[in-house]
This record gives C-alpha cells, sequence and structure tokens, in this order.
C-alpha cells in the first residue's frame, strides 16, 4: 500500500500569520509539506482539494470554533491526525477537543523541538495504522483465497475422455 503521500503533508490553521510562517520555518527543513489556513471556511477549501497526513487547528478562529473545525476536517479526512492548538487552554476545550477526535492538544507558546516531537509522533501513529491496516486486508485476501481453494469441486476432466461438441 503507498502511504498517503512519500512527503507528509501538514495543514496549520491559525489566525495569526507570525504563527503560521513559524510553523513553517520549523517544518519544512524537515522534510513535511506544510499548507496554511487563516481561517476554518480556508482550512475546509484546502481539505477538498488535498489530502493532509496531520492538521494542526487552532482552538480560537474567527470564523468558527477550532473543535467544529476539528469535527468537520474528521468528516473529511478520517485517516489524518488531528492535533488543536491553543493560547487559552481550559479543561472545557480540552475535553471537547478529545471528543471530537484530537489526537493531540498543543498549549501556546509552543517549544519547537516539543512541537516536532508531536508531530513526528502522530505521523509514526498514522504510519503504523496504516501497516496495520495493511497486513489486515492482506490477510483477508489470503484467507479468501485459501477458503476458496478448498471449497473448489474439482474440475478437471481426465485426458481420455470426450468432450461433446455443441450443435448449432
Amino acid at each position: 500500500m503507498i502511504p498517503i503521500m512519500e512527503r507528509k503533508s501538514i495543514l496549520i490553521v491559525d489566525d495569526d500569520p507570525g504563527i503560521l510562517n513559524s510553523f513553517k520555518e520549523i517544518l519544512e527543513p524537515e522534510g513535511y509539506n506544510v499548507d496554511t489556513a487563516q481561517t476554518g471556511s480556508e482550512a475546509l477549501e484546502k481539505c477538498k482539494a488535498r489530502l493532509y497526513n496531520i492538521a494542526v487547528i487552532d482552538i480560537n478562529l474567527p470564523d468558527t470554533d477550532g473543535t467544529e473545525l476539528l469535527s468537520k476536517i474528521h468528516g473529511m479526512l478520517p485517516k489524518a491526525r488531528k492535533i488543536i492548538l491553543t493560547g487559552y487552554p481550559t479543561l472545557d476545550n480540552a475535553v471537547e477537543s478529545v471528543n471530537q477526535q484530537a489526537d493531540a492538544y498543543i498549549i501556546k507558546p509552543v517549544n519547537p523541538k516539543e512541537f516536532l516531537r508531536v508531530i513526528a509522533e502522530n505521523i509514526n501513529k498514522q504510519t503504523e495504522a496504516e501497516a496495520v491496516t495493511e497486513d489486515k486486508v492482506i490477510g483477508w485476501i489470503e484467507s479468501r483465497y485459501q477458503e476458496t481453494k478448498r471449497n473448489r469441486s474439482p474440475r478437471t476432466v481426465p485426458a481420455s475422455s470426450h468432450v461433446p461438441e455443441i450443435e448449432e
């Protein structure tokens, strides 16, 4: 099975251009393709046009709540890892993030090394999940093949048998 992309793609959604640029500067030298969006609607348009391995979503966006966007992106890209980013952590938004399928929760300001660790960890989890899925599919195909072989009735015709011709 071919991974989603050779170079892993990450979508960063934050209304602060400085944060978007900083994350690009951290991730691109590590070999990631990075797209950015400043609004939820822009992020959704990008998700329609491209697959992402990871979406990093700020919880406070000008046009939507980050957890609502998280849920929508999960529906569009169920295999992508989703990471919530916030400068205003609360128990409520942490719980809501988990309920909406967030894979990680990062608090601003972000330590670049910690950020890279979280990204790499989530890429690894996604790769492992793809490998497990691939192994399950291969196992299922092999079991169906063996079952088909066992259930086949012998259909060989002895060499000395005469096969009648069909009249028209």
